[in-house]
């Protein structure tokens, strides 16, 4: 069985008439704003900053107890005055040349000297060091006491070596035999 029950429909939108009826005249405002919009040119002023004749820009608050009130100074940035710039402290750049360590041996060999700043191959110079006292003590005490104690100061081998740069005569580096 079918039962049906009447029910009451209630138009709820407005008919298309009504719709096309307020879209002709698009100026014409049922809400109380009848002004038509501002022209381009006077919606692109800008805004003033400047408060009302007769009327400081900001409202003074009371004094605050223990501490001066100073007067108004000028606007910051307003119509007419430069926005304040901030000084920033100049920008110090320093360039460090980090040569990498490089491990000086017994033979001239090619850097780049820190006086001149030119790359070089050393100039070695031979001196006597500590191997070659200790082999003197020890010529002269197997018995080699007329002279022949003093043979390790004659062999660069046994002496150590200092790198100079050829250009400047800068010491550079040294090498010790022991």
């Amino acid at each position: 069985m079918l039962w049906h029950t009447p029910f009451c429909l209630v138009n709820i939108y407005p008919s298309i008439n009504d719709t096309v009826g307020a879209m002709s005249n698009p100026m014409e405002s049922k809400g109380g704003y009848g002004a038509p919009p501002p022209n381009y040119t006077d919606a692109m002023q800008p805004p003033s900053y400047q408060g009302m004749p007769g009327q400081p820009p900001y409202p003074a608050g009371p004094p605050v107890d223990g501490y001066p009130s100073y007067p108004a100074g000028p606007p910051m940035g307003g119509p007419g005055m430069p926005a304040p710039q901030l000084a920033h402290p100049p920008v110090v750049v320093q360039t460090v040349y980090v040569q990498p360590t490089q491990r000086f041996g017994f033979q001239p060999m090619q850097t780049t000297c820190p006086s001149c700043n030119q790359v070089v191959i050393t100039r070695v110079s031979h001196s006597p060091g500590a191997l070659t006292w200790l082999s003197c003590g020890g010529l002269f005490l197997v018995g080699c006491v007329f002279g022949c104690c003093l043979i390790p100061f004659c062999v660069e081998s046994l002496q150590d070596v200092e790198h100079n740069c050829p250009n400047c005569g800068r010491h550079i580096s040294s090498c010790k035999r022991l």
